[in-house]
């Protein structure tokens, strides 16, 4: 009998942890990543979207890509049209943007290499594309933060592993030619304990998943498996303050099986991301007591306007953006 009790007080304790514990930050603010690439492969025009997210939507903190291969096509060319025209209508907002470079970005396949680069000794060539770009918008009015790869030490995308002394010659490069504004580097807050990455930059990133799919389980749910404390306490153990680190993928678009997201039903869409699910991440995110978390999905909003639902975009529209 006593076993059965105390296994009762555990499970209830547990479900006490996983759906009301937590630091809730009621003053959390709420940003958006924002990724031309793919607004193209939805059909949406480029421009129109980002004027929205900013005028529309309101959103005053950013998350935008210094995308090799979109901004150096041949060697030593350098196309900067998409990211200066986001850049300067950013600026006369007063929006600040986190600017994404490296040698992975957000967004599939994660490592965007231009054609011409030998993946297997690109170091050379990305560092000098990283000088290029710090030298180009270190000055800008809209960047906020330089955020030096993307999750890393995650095996996730078409990438070759990046070691600890990359990462670090790339966080050491961008502090000599910006020594101004913070870096960031970020990571999986389901897949890492963070040892690795949590303290290697001014700012720390988390994404912040809760339904995901894979080929060996289908749909999976962390609902049960991750309470919001565990992000908190992750950040405590590895001597981060919870201050100083932001969701910088805050799931707010269905994770769907291996297919193209406009070719797949809404119903199996809505499986992985509804609206009710949105409003639950968001709740959750809350609760990590992070000040800040960058919402992962802007694009499909966009396209499921094109499509006659507006229910999460008008849902979007009330979240505190500053």
């Amino acid at each position: 009998m006593n076993i059965i009790l105390i296994a009762i007080l555990i499970a209830a304790a547990w479900i006490y942890l996983v759906k009301f514990y937590g630091f809730k930050n009621n003053r959390m603010i709420y940003g958006v990543s924002f990724n031309t690439e793919y607004a193209s492969y939805l059909g949406l025009d480029v421009k129109e979207s980002f004027n929205k997210i900013l005028d529309e939507w309101q959103f005053k903190y950013i998350r935008l890509s210094a995308q090799w291969d979109l901004i150096e096509k041949k060697p030593g060319q350098y196309d900067w049209n998409d990211l200066d025209w986001m850049m300067n209508e950013a600026g006369k907002r007063n929006v600040k943007v986190i600017l994404a470079l490296g040698n992975k970005t957000p967004r599939w396949p994660e490592c965007h290499f231009p054609k011409w680069i030998d993946a297997s000794n690109h170091q050379p060539d990305l560092l000098n594309f990283i000088t290029t770009v710090v030298a180009h918008y270190k000055n800008h009015p809209a960047l906020e933060i330089w955020q030096v790869e993307n999750e890393p030490f995650l095996n996730f995308g078409d990438c070759r592993p990046i070691s600890s002394q990359e990462l670090k010659e790339e966080l050491a490069l961008v502090k000599k030619l910006d020594p101004f504004h913070p870096t960031m580097v970020t990571d999986s807050g389901e897949l890492s304990l963070w040892s690795r990455t949590a303290k290697q930059a001014d700012i720390f990133g988390s994404t912040l998943y809760r339904v995901v799919w894979n080929k060996t389980f289908g749909y999976w749910s962390y609902d049960w498996i991750l309470p919001a404390f565990t992000y908190t306490a992750k950040l405590w153990f590895n001597g981060r303050d919870v201050n100083t680190a932001y969701i910088t993928e805050l799931q707010a678009e269905p994770w769907i099986p291996d297919a193209k997201l406009a070719e797949t039903p809404l119903a199996e869409q809505f499986k992985s991301m509804s609206l009710k699910r949105l409003k639950s991440n968001v709740e959750f995110a809350a609760r990590t007591g992070m000040p800040r978390a960058y919402l992962w999905g802007a694009e499909w909003w966009l396209w499921l306007e094109g499509k006659g639902n507006t229910d999460f975009s008008d849902y979007i529209k009330q979240l505190k953006k500053f």
